[in-house]
């Protein structure tokens, strides 16, 4: 790590590794002139895609180039297209943005919005001829793609249900907004470079937090520029923030940089927050120094020092975090390096106060708020389902068709989840009803009518247009899904359901490695397999088989599960089986398994009405038809023999 020196006028510490040092972002970044070039002067070019330099900086901006590898033809240009990704705290989507963006995925993408595991929306297949048009359409529509990727704070998550009765979650939805204007960056390139210099109508920030942009405190303002927080090199790596309320891990707090949680007194009056930090999962195949971490529990801190702490915690990482080598970048690696206590040491040099010990909270749960419920104030919240993110209008399901009507006839705000799914509120309870036509004529499900297999699932989009997945994800996990709801119920577990996440390279993007079951993309049609996180994400997956192929996914797990029905203790989860066996008594298990003998498969032609009783028998029992027709004609064919 490099070594550091302070510079008296300001107190802050200054890197004194010299340019060859560096990483070649960290120059990039210094040379951007607060994030405007190369992105400012090729945006003006009649080229289809940015330099490797623009494609850098322009992240910060909210946009990856990303070319789609079906189409690459040899001899000819890569077919690129922009990924656009919005920044909203807490998921909020208000109808006049969500109606730009859905038809922004129509006159510039390819016809689908993607939600994200950060509760943004993406739009896929922008080309660069567009891109001002469509950055410029969201921000005119009350949204931003400032900071939705980039080295600094991503978009700040928060819990999306809207509990009217409930003070601690409009807390939590006030402070997300808080944070993120905090964390903001403050040049002017953005709308320089989007919008030709034109601010756009925003909510203006609390004047807490305008001050805390003026107060240096400890050494945590940079006064020189135009980035107060960050200065001209931003932070080493990317960070991730959320605010969350006591016992909700919807936001999987522990996979953030920086968590804080609102603690209010018997009345809902706000006192304070626990602060948790250095969590974070990104890792890279066959680099054991790169590894997932849950975030630890730092201090307590008073409501009315929050944005002092905020800029100790992140002054930390911006002055100590590792500009060399970017795998080695990210907060978590800091604490580990560190230790908690030299971590705590440094943020209260920075904070200016003693830190006070974490207040004892209960177990943190896992929610997703799907299906209709009250938010206590006489009005509804409806949480829709979204299969991997994907609004899309496919074959007879019309996703897309019925979120639009419903924002077209009601006029609804809507929160993104962070586990890629959409609630509308703010409904009257006279519309319940035609909400519910509209959904049922577009062929969407029901919450009570999915399967929980899939209802717990994520995965990123993967193939073909991310440049860093190395197989499928949001495109083979829904047949997996299926293929494992079919082996459950082949070995007796009937209608078991576990969190599952997959993703199509070692970045976690959908956090795989707080699921009960992920899959980690590890080479083409291959994948790591992860087991052992609990139900509510408060505990690390571990490794349990490298690279495992598609095809070998059922007969690789099929004894884990056998196991897991056989030794399971009363309403143990399966994540909580794997964990307390433990690596290798499953790996054990799976070594000296052998499957039961399935006799070869002969078509017998049986009635229709017999066939509908059949399947309803399996449904209801969870065992295969096979299983059933072969006991029922083998208690037939005794009866006659005798």
């Amino acid at each position: 790590m490099p070594r550091l020196r302070s510079i008296a006028t300001t107190s802050l510490a200054v890197m004194t590794t010299t340019t060859d040092q560096r990483s070649k972002f960290e120059n990039l970044k210094e040379a951007s002139n607060f994030l405007r070039e190369p992105v400012a002067t090729e945006i003006q070019q009649d080229t289809t895609h940015f330099s490797e330099q623009a494609v850098q900086i322009l992240k910060f901006h909210g946009s990856y180039q990303q070319d789609n590898r079906e189409n690459r033809v040899k001899g000819q240009e890569k077919d690129y297209q922009m990924m656009i990704r919005t920044s909203n705290p807490g998921g909020f989507i208000p109808p006049q943005l969500f109606k730009a963006l859905d038809k922004l995925s129509s006159d510039y993408g390819n016809e689908t919005l993607r939600v994200t595991t950060r509760q943004g929306f993406q739009l896929h297949g922008i080309l660069k001829k567009n891109l001002k048009a469509t950055i410029a359409a969201i921000v005119n529509n009350l949204g931003s793609t400032l900071g939705a990727c980039g080295d600094l704070n991503r978009n700040v998550m928060a819990p999306p249900a809207p509990f009217k009765n409930r003070p601690e979650y409009d807390l939590a939805w006030e402070y997300a907004d808080n944070v993120a204007h905090l964390l903001r960056p403050q040049t002017g390139a953005y709308y320089e470079i989007w919008l030709d210099g034109e601010m756009a109508i925003s909510a203006e920030p609390p004047q807490a937090v305008r001050d805390a942009l003026s107060r240096n405190g400890n050494g945590t303002i940079v006064h020189e520029g135009e980035e107060p927080i960050y200065g001209d090199r931003y932070m080493p790596r990317k960070f991730k923030s959320s605010v969350t309320v006591v016992g909700d891990n919807s936001v999987d707090l522990f996979s953030q940089d920086l968590s804080l949680v609102v603690i209010t007194d018997k009345k809902g009056k706000l006192q304070g927050f626990n602060i948790y930090a250095g969590g974070g999962l990104a890792r890279t195949h066959n680099k054991e120094e790169t590894y997932p971490r849950l975030a630890d529990a730092i201090c307590y801190v008073e409501a009315a020092d929050v944005y002092d702490m905020v800029k100790a915690i992140v002054a930390t990482q911006r002055d100590y975090g590792d500009r060399v080598d970017r795998r080695h970048a990210r907060l978590k690696y800091l604490l580990a390096d560190w230790g908690v206590e030299k971590f705590r040491e440094q943020v209260s040099q920075y904070f200016g106060k003693t830190l006070a010990a974490p207040q004892d909270l209960p177990p943190f749960k896992y929610e997703d708020f799907l299906g209709w419920h009250e938010q206590g104030d006489g009005k509804l919240f409806l949480g829709l389902s979204v299969q991997n993110g994907r609004v899309q209008d496919k074959g007879s399901w019309k996703l897309r068709s019925a979120l639009r009507e419903i924002v077209d006839r009601f006029d609804l705000p809507m929160r993104l989840t962070p586990h890629q799914n959409i609630l509308f509120y703010e409904i009257a309870p006279e519309n319940r009803a035609e909400i519910d036509a509209i959904l049922e004529r577009c062929n969407v499900k029901p919450v009570e009518a999915i399967d929980d297999l899939e209802r717990r699932s994520m995965a990123c989009p993967a193939l073909p247009l991310c440049g860093l997945a190395v197989t499928e994800a949001e495109r083979a996990l829904p047949g997996i899904l299926v293929r494992l709801r079919k082996q459950l119920k082949r070995v007796g577990l009937g209608n078991e359901s576990f969190v599952i996440r997959m993703t199509g390279c070692p970045n976690g993007c959908a956090r795989p490695y707080m699921a009960e079951l992920g899959f980690v993309g590890q080479g083409p049609d291959a994948y790591q397999i992860w087991v052992g996180a609990d139900p509510h994400q408060t505990r690390l997956a571990q490794a349990l088989f490298e690279r495992v192929k598609d095809a070998d996914i059922e007969t690789t797990l099929e004894p884990i599960f056998v196991y897991f029905k056989r030794d399971r203790q009363t309403g143990e989860s399966f994540g909580d089986f794997c964990d307390r066996v433990g690596l290798d008594a499953l790996r054990e298990f799976a070594a000296s398994y052998t499957p039961p003998k399935r006799h070869e498969r002969r078509r017998v032609r049986i009635q229709d009405e017999i066939y509908l009783r059949l399947k309803a028998a399996s449904d209801a029992s969870g065992k295969p038809m096979i299983d059933l027709a072969s006991e029922a004609l083998a208690q037939y064919l005794d009866r006659a023999e005798s």
